[in-house]
């Protein structure tokens, strides 16, 4: 990746109606305007994100989802939807990045969100760069949180299984929801826990201690599980298919799809049929790789694809 960068400006988009979401810009600020769509949703940018596009050619604006990171108020799930956050990215594009056209990179939920807003605002995108595809439908749920990838992880699985009784096993998402909105604090974390180290311990091809680490802690734990496990019990406020059958809206974007062969969160099925429905986008299946973007076949490919719309 590229050397580590420090941001020359950040502050908070006041949202109007609760959140206070914070935002960055890095590297050159007459570059090439760009803006970085996390994942989770309820993951937060980190430092490493920075460092997947040139500093001398892009302007590139990171930003901390509602409710996670370092915007406030923490974990929050008011006034927090898939379209209040393309609202969000808009608002940063026209005020912060001020700029008329932007490339959109996201990978995972942040390939949700990306996709989501290049066919709300597909005049606003001059490229899109999307990894790990997920479109939140109920098959992609239902794999990952219900039955599917238990069958490759059933060690980990036991350990996601744990919190919640055998009686209420037939709906996860719903018995997790039950939980993670519990006024009991302790009941929150325990869930919090098990439901985003079950993602973490299973994104990436081999092992990787780095991975899970980085949502050990309470606060991290908490706003990711909460965050996305609201997502996910409403589809992801969208109608069933909605992105793959609106993909036809991003014909006139050029694009570049990289997706992990062994991706268990996001199995390439998804990365695949949109493909077939976006055929003018650049199409990368990485035959070692699962989901995490920082695997070395998937980074090349997401460097190789910045670096060629650098300009």
């Amino acid at each position: 990746m590229y050397p580590e960068i420090q941001p020359y400006s950040q502050g908070f988009l006041d949202t109007g109606n609760g959140h206070q979401v914070y935002w960055e810009l890095c590297g050159n600020p007459a570059g090439k305007p760009a803006i970085f769509l996390h994942g989770g949703p309820g993951g937060g940018c980190s430092a490493t994100h920075r460092r997947l596009f040139d500093p001398d050619r892009y302007k590139i604006l990171l930003f901390d989802q509602r409710g996670c990171g370092r915007s406030t108020p923490h974990a929050n799930l008011d006034n927090n939807t898939t379209w209040h956050l393309v609202a969000d990215v808009d608002r940063l594009r026209a005020t912060v990045l001020e700029a008329d056209q932007v490339l959109v990179f996201g990978g995972s939920w942040g390939s949700t969100l990306a996709l989501a807003y290049a066919q709300q605002y597909p005049q606003h995108v001059s490229e899109l760069i999307v990894r790990g595809i997920f479109t939140v439908r109920r098959s992609e749920l239902r794999w990952f949180y219900q039955e599917g990838a238990s069958w490759l992880f059933p060690d980990y699985w036991e350990d996601y299984l744990a919190p919640i009784p055998v009686d209420e096993r037939h709906d996860l998402m719903a018995a997790y929801r039950k939980r993670l909105t519990s006024p009991d604090l302790e009941t929150q974390l325990e869930a919090a826990h098990a439901w985003s180290q079950w993602e973490s311990r299973s994104i990436s091809l081999l092992p990787n201690a780095a991975h899970q680490a980085s949502l050990a802690g309470d606060a991290a734990a908490l706003a990711f599980a909460r965050i996305e496990n609201h997502y996910f019990v409403h589809q992801g406020f969208m109608d069933e298919g909605q992105l793959l059958s609106n993909a036809h809206k991003l014909r006139d974007i050029p694009g570049v799809i990289v997706q992990g062969r062994y991706d268990a969160c996001t199995p390439a099925r998804t990365a695949w049929e949109l493909h077939k429905a976006w055929p003018q986008a650049e199409f990368h299946i990485i035959d070692d790789a699962g989901h995490a973007f920082d695997e070395p076949g998937i980074l090349a490919r997401l460097l190789a694809a910045t670096d060629k719309f650098g300009g």
